[in-house]
């Protein structure tokens, strides 16, 4: 089971709910609870290793203490399908003589039938292709982009002075990691309001910067 901080107050997502499906399904399919495993707050997006719940009863399924993991939906499995297709393999894993079922009862799938191992494998095949279509469109976009000369990533949120300031100080020598101690210890506060600058910091503050920002007495923001 999992519910998230704000699940709380939803009836029909909250652990009583998801317990009180779960034991009718055991009782209409003749199943013995071995454990009832809660994730309390705990993201649906997040992998199933970042679930302390989740991994351990999953390690005691691979370690022969159960024959299934069920779940009274999916999202509160997970809400990736890429992770769902992993748990999947995971749970009927070649080579072996027996793995575990995975069974989520609001879409009545379950692995160790072939009809629900089938579906699983076409949902991760869906969610790969859908992965794929939007990264090349995502790619397609940013190449249409910088042919106009639109200037990419977010604008600097910093005052025009202190990127100006930046700018000249690299353009006299200093590296990433000087500038970034100098900010530090003058206690100039990053575009987050954070009170430590990193080298990577320095380097995004220039992305995006005329190359004769400094010599022009201009930046772009």
């Amino acid at each position: 089971m999992r519910v998230s901080t704000s699940d709380q107050a939803d009836s029909g997502a909250g652990l009583e709910a998801q317990r009180e499906t779960l034991a009718a399904a055991a009782e209409q399919r003749g199943w013995e609870i071995v454990d009832v495993v809660a994730d309390e707050a705990e993201s649906g997006g997040k992998s199933h290793e970042n679930r302390p719940g989740l991994s351990a009863a999953i390690a005691r399924l691979e370690a022969g203490e159960g024959d299934a993991l069920a779940v009274a939906k999916l999202d509160r499995l997970s809400r990736s399908v890429k992770d769902l297709a992993e748990l999947a393999e995971r749970s009927q894993p070649k080579g072996k003589r027996k793995g575990w079922g995975l069974i989520l009862l609001d879409i009545d799938v379950d692995t160790s039938s072939p009809s629900g191992e089938f579906m699983v494998n076409v949902m991760g095949s869906a969610a790969q292709w859908e992965r794929r279509i939007i990264s090349q469109r995502t790619k397609d976009a940013l190449a249409v982009k910088r042919a106009q000369g639109v200037r990419l990533g977010r604008p600097s949120t910093l005052a025009p002075e202190l990127v100006k300031r930046i700018a000249c100080e690299h353009q006299d020598g200093a590296s990433f990691s000087g500038i970034a101690r100098m900010l530090t210890a003058e206690g100039v506060p990053t575009a987050y309001g954070g009170s430590k600058w990193w080298p990577a910091t320095v380097r995004r503050v220039l992305l995006g910067q005329d190359a004769h920002a400094c010599a022009a007495g201009s930046v772009s923001s």
